[in-house]
């Protein structure tokens, strides 16, 4: 069975930063790209970032990029999003997934961005 673990989240003030990470387990981590979505209140689910299995290739929508990092440990089976230079905007749950459109997502993790 595949599960998805989210951490890491909290809540800061404007211009600070988090580090999320996706504990995976249930299936071959390392032969599997992975995401991170997010999903403000009120508002859809917004792809965040994407990374390849082997890590090598990274993408980043618009909104994050410059500002959010994604990276991974194919050992740990692991995937980490760093944030930072946070904005209001930002505040949400993120989640992570194998599919770019968030299908079969952890159960997220809160971040709240707000002075």
């Amino acid at each position: 069975e595949v599960q998805l673990v989210e951490s890491g989240g909290g809540s800061v003030q404007p211009g600070g930063s988090l580090r999320l990470s996706c504990d995976a387990s249930g299936f071959s981590f390392k032969n599997y790209a992975m995401n991170w979505v997010r999903q403000a209140p009120g508002k859809e689910l917004e792809w965040v970032s994407g990374i390849s299995s082997d890590g090598t290739m990274k993408n980043y929508a618009d909104s994050v990029k410059g500002r959010f990092t994604i990276s991974r440990d194919n050992v740990k089976n692991t995937v980490y999003l760093q944030l930072s230079s946070l904005k209001t905007e930002d505040t949400g749950t993120y989640y992570c997934s194998r599919d770019p459109t968030g299908r079969n997502r952890g159960q997220g993790t809160q971040v709240t961005v707000s002075s």
